[in-house]
Parts: C-alpha cells; sequence; structure tokens
C-alpha cells in the first residue's frame, strides 16, 4: 500500500539514483498487497508484519535496498550481498537492472510474507 508521506519524501529526494529507487518502490508495492510502507528511520520502508526492507537513501552511484533479516528469509536469493547476522542489502544501478531483479524481489516477498505468516512471533 502507498502512502503519502513517502511520496512526499520522493518529493524532495534529490538523488542521482532518485529514478531506480522510485522503480524498485513500485516493483515491491506491486509484488504483494499486503506489503505497505512507511518512513523509518528518514527513509522508505517496506512493511508486513516487521520491517521487510529500507532503502540507504545516501547511495548515488546505486540504489541500496537494506533487507533487515536478509539472511534469515528463507530460499536463495543470489542478489543480496553481505555476510552479518542479519542484513542483506541489494544493489541496483539502473531502471533496467531493477526490471531484471523483478522475479527475485517477489520471491523475497513471497518468502518474506510466507515466513512471517508461519511464524508470528517474528523467528
Amino acid at each position: 500500500m502507498r502512502r503519502d508521506e513517502v511520496d512526499q519524501w520522493m518529493g524532495h529526494y534529490d538523488n542521482p539514483m532518485k529514478d531506480v529507487v522510485q522503480r524498485i518502490r513500485q516493483i515491491l508495492l506491486a509484488s504483494d498487497d499486503r506489503v505497505s510502507e512507511c518512513l523509518k528511520w528518514s527513509t522508505p520502508t517496506f512493511v508486513y508484519k516487521g520491517n521487510i526492507a529500507s532503502f540507504f537513501p545516501k547511495s548515488t552511484h546505486y540504489a541500496t535496498l537494506m533487507f533487515h533479516q536478509g539472511a534469515l528469509i528463507p530460499g536463495h536469493f543470489p542478489s543480496l550481498v553481505g555476510s552479518g547476522p542479519e542484513a542483506r542489502a541489494m544493489k541496483i544501478v539502473s531502471i533496467a537492472e531493477a526490471e531484471e531483479h523483478r522475479d527475485e524481489i517477489n520471491a523475497l516477498i513471497k518468502a518474506w510474507i510466507e515466513w512471517k505468516d508461519m511464524n508470528p512471533s517474528g523467528s
């Protein structure tokens, strides 16, 4: 579900990756009607029974979407990078690349929702 507060944030977002961030936002929100967005940590954050992912707004050479518990989401997602115990990032350099990642983003959201629905406590 798209939110006015995020539309306003996007309207003021001054970054060369703005169009890429906007396209990823559209892809993510279209992936499942149960996903909504809000502003947390001064950036768009996507939620469903917890925080799924947030943009890192200061990236200027690629759009960075951080999946807060990306390492824990069941499944194999080759575009997620990182080595910490939980967070993983997806870095996308263009609208065309965002489109190339559409299926993986959709799969991530599907896996997140299934995981959260099966484990309401979040673990």
